[in-house]
């Protein structure tokens, strides 16, 4: 007798260029979980949020389709990708030969295995104790000039091959990306981040 297969909600899926943070300008297939309680204000995918307005789909399904796409690195990210046993998708993708790279708030214990964590930690929700010990990248949204000093807390809990960037909230970024420029020349452990992903124009 067959088991069930493992369902996960899909927002969407999609092969493009990697956007933003240490593996940007790599081609990547994203596949974007619904469900997130974290709720940034400034979140460009509040669509997420809602995990029972997404079809819950075969982690089959998923896999072959990020296989199909012909790529070699697969990007999970959400809404918080984290609330959901990632264990069963991580050892399919690895199966079907990809990367697996995440994107996440830290909200979450993390399961699965990950050829790379992007740590991405939120004031609206804690990142579970602990967490920042996974990552491999910390990428801090810059909305307030507060948002620094912020960062540095979380930089003090990451490991030291760990790479730090500050990425200006898009919406705000004609007046934050000046400030990040300014600090990052004086804290040089840091890296900037920009969405270049939306100056092309793609998802």
């Amino acid at each position: 007798m067959n088991s069930k297969p493992t369902l996960l909600p899909l927002m969407e899926s999609f092969y493009t260029i990697q956007g933003e943070g240490a593996h940007q300008g790599r081609a990547a297939y994203f596949i974007r979980l619904a469900g997130c309680h974290v709720k940034c204000v400034w979140c460009d995918v509040k669509d997420s949020w809602d995990e029972h307005a997404h079809p819950a789909v075969a982690v089959e399904t998923i896999v072959q389709k990020a296989k199909d796409s012909g790529g070699n690195l697969a990007v999970v990210t959400g809404g918080e990708p984290t609330m959901h046993d990632l264990a069963p998708l991580t050892t399919a993708l690895k199966q079907a030969g990809l990367r697996t790279h995440i994107e996440t708030s830290g909200a979450y214990r993390l399961t699965g295995t990950w050829d790379w964590v992007c740590f991405s930690p939120k004031k609206f929700m804690a990142p579970v104790a602990g967490f920042a010990a996974h990552a491999h990248e910390l990428k801090v949204v810059v909305f307030h000039k507060t948002d620094f000093e912020w960062a540095e807390k979380h930089a003090t809990q990451v490991g030291p091959d760990c790479q730090l960037f500050l990425q200006p909230e898009w919406s705000k970024e004609k007046e934050i990306l000046p400030l990040i420029i300014e600090y990052v020349k004086k804290h040089p452990r840091w890296q900037i981040s920009v969405q270049v992903h939306k100056y092309m124009n793609i998802p």
